[in-house]
């Protein structure tokens, strides 16, 4: 459920937006868009059930575009804590990858920034092609966290968010970014204007096709 709030939210935003709308083109941009989010949260409902395959064969996804999909999902979030958002992309960020599941990844990466953030904070996204890789940055200039606390983060039920989080959201997103022979990574400091956490997400741009099964 803490997954699929985002995207309902989302949808929720959208609808909204187009029924403000009288401009048709308008309405059916916002209307796709939460199209979009839904097809999320049937994703993740099926994975997280286990019961469907997500989609039989990787598909060639421009990460840009996941990215800004991403962002989408947290919009009103991000207007309404007035976050500053810096996009830094390569042009070349493609990748074969099931789209659903790291759009779940890249949504949750943002989620957690958005909890760490106070009012006017900032969040960058970078995406770079390296070799074989594209590499995907998530920071924010949050409280950041101790050692003791990074060393847990991708741990099943671990939380630093008390009553707010399920400590599932960076577990499921490590075993997504594995299933894609990725890696994912994190750093974090609480230091007095050097605070904030940075993840690191690898992906090869081209790998084996197979079909994808619930291993959550």
């Amino acid at each position: 459920m803490h997954e699929i709030r985002n995207p309902l939210e989302a949808v929720g935003y959208l609808i909204h937006l187009a029924n403000q709308e009288d401009d048709p083109n308008t309405i059916h941009e916002h209307l796709h868009q939460a199209n979009e989010q839904m097809v999320t949260v049937h994703q993740i409902a099926a994975q997280t059930l286990g019961f469907a395959r997500i989609v039989s064969t990787v598909q060639e996804v421009d990460l840009i575009e996941l990215a800004e999909a991403a962002l989408r999902i947290h919009h009103r979030r991000i207007t309404s804590q007035k976050i500053h958002l810096v996009r830094d992309f390569s042009k070349d960020a493609v990748a074969e990858i099931y789209s659903g599941e790291i759009l779940q990844v890249v949504s949750n990466l943002l989620a957690n920034a958005l909890d760490a953030l106070p009012e006017g904070g900032t969040i960058s996204l970078r995406l770079r092609k390296r070799d074989s890789h594209v590499q995907l940055l998530v920071a924010d200039n949050g409280h950041g966290m101790g050692p003791d606390h990074v060393a847990r983060l991708f741990e099943p039920f671990f939380t630093t968010k008390n009553d707010r989080g399920t400590g599932l959201g960076l577990a499921l997103s490590k075993k997504i970014i594995e299933r894609h022979d990725g890696t994912i990574s994190a750093r974090s400091s609480a230091l007095p204007r050097r605070n904030g956490t940075a993840f690191k997400i690898s992906l090869p741009t081209k790998r084996p096709t197979r079909a994808a099964t619930s291993e959550l």
